[in-house]
């Protein structure tokens, strides 16, 4: 039984949302049973079911059971596959057992239901997870194949998130399937010391797109939600699956829910960036700062502590001050002192100048600003200019500061974070 027909924009969002959540399940389930060689063909029918949903529930409405709907016409697509290649022979048996089980194991999925969404740990998704991260293939190719067979990201979506052309995120994933091939990777997930080597190539898939998701790098949308939502289902499924879940995993999770409970407060009506001290903290949303706490008191088992330990310690900071005035600088600064330590990358150190600055003042920062500006890796990051413009500016240094921002603006890629360092020009005068 369906819904009342839908206009086709509406069968479209309904689709585009729908598929998004079960692209990576569908695609995981069929490529394990397929085999990795035969990625592309999980792929295309997963793609060419989604088509047909578009199509038929345009014209008949959703049906109750969108999930189920979906499972069984990938099947379906699937046997006819089989039925016309040989060497798919050995997939038929577990493909016509597929449906009886998922009707079986799960439940609708609702878009209004994302905690129980991410509580459920898919072994399938996280098998392909794994083989995504295989070694074999280059970070790059790693970030860019998980987006694509787990997350349901399509190659324009890859490229934005690159920061590079179609054709390029294209020749990127062909490469990485072919690699993946090649080496003949098993779709399943690893065990012993090859599961925790493996485990923090997927710990640096799902801290990028957190990142990214945060701050895209280019474009006219400065905070990419799809992005932070993969790396928070992500997350939370390596933290719900006993063979992932160590505590440096429930420490990433942490970090990924205390940044994604801020995202409906980090931007303004026209999609600039709101600072922290700008923020309608009302609209933060709790459950998932609660999540946050959950995970990072289960990050602290054992005598490990990482940098994702530490970034989620300090982002903790952040969710619990209730106003900005109530922000531990003092805690947070410990923390940045303890992270250089270990990491004295530059964009570390320059995230330390900031808490310096709050807790210190604006000379104490713009010294350290300073001492960065020799580094060649932030010869081309506009956000070293921008904090020294800011601190200049807080310091009555206005032409000094001006020149900052100007050489920021220089840098910047981003639409909406251009047009925040224009506004600071302007109210310089």
């Amino acid at each position: 039984m369906s819904e009342p027909g839908a206009s086709s924009g509406e069968a479209r969002a309904l689709v585009e949302g729908l598929f998004r959540r079960e692209a990576g399940r569908l695609v995981a389930r069929l490529a394990r049973i397929f085999g990795a060689a035969q990625l592309e063909l999980a792929e295309d029918v997963v793609q060419e079911a989604l088509l047909k949903a578009l199509r038929h529930w345009s014209i008949h409405g959703a049906p109750h059971d969108p999930h189920a709907w979906l499972v069984r016409v990938a099947k379906n697509l699937a046997l006819d596959r089989v039925r016309r290649d040989r060497r798919l022979e050995h997939a038929g048996a577990e493909l016509e057992a597929w449906e009886e089980l998922e009707s079986n194991a799960s439940t609708p999925l609702s878009s209004a239901d994302l905690p129980r969404e991410l509580d459920q740990p898919a072994d399938d998704e996280l098998a392909m997870v794994f083989a995504c991260c295989h070694p074999a293939l280059s970070r790059d190719a790693r970030v860019a194949l998980t987006l694509k067979t787990v997350g349901g990201f399509g190659v324009a979506e890859i490229a934005r998130a690159f920061v590079e052309h179609e054709a390029a995120a294209a020749q990127r994933l062909v490469r990485a399937k072919a690699r993946l091939r090649d080496e003949r990777v098993e779709i399943a997930t690893p065990s012993g010391p090859e599961l925790l080597e493996r485990l923090e190539s997927v710990h640096d898939v799902v801290y990028f797109l957190l990142n990214e998701g945060l701050a895209a790098h280019r474009g006219d949308v400065l905070i990419r939600t799809d992005l932070v939502r993969e790396a928070l289902r992500l997350a939370a499924q390596l933290a719900a699956n006993p063979l992932t879940a160590t505590p440096r995993t429930h420490a990433l999770a942490a970090l990924v829910h205390f940044h994604a409970s801020r995202c409906g407060a980090r931007t303004d009506p026209a999609g600039g960036p709101l600072l922290l001290e700008e923020q309608d903290r009302s609209l933060w949303d709790r459950a998932w700062i609660a999540r946050g706490f959950a995970h990072l008191a289960r990050a602290g088992a054992g005598d490990e502590l990482s940098d994702l330990h530490i970034e989620a310690a300090i982002a903790s900071h952040h969710a619990i001050a209730a106003t900005w005035e109530d922000t531990d600088w003092s805690a947070i600064l410990r923390w940045y002192d303890l992270l250089a330590a270990r990491n004295a990358s530059p964009v570390v150190r320059l995230n330390r100048a900031v808490a310096v600055a709050k807790l210190h003042g604006a000379s104490a920062g713009l010294r350290e600003v300073l001492a960065l500006e020799s580094e060649a890796s932030l010869a081309r990051y506009h956000l070293l200019p921008s904090i020294k413009g800011e601190l200049l500016r807080q310091l009555g240094r206005r032409a000094e500061a001006a020149d900052a921002f100007r050489a920021a603006l220089a840098l910047c890629q981003s639409g909406p974070e251009c047009a925040f360092l224009e506004r600071k020009l302007a109210a310089l005068g």
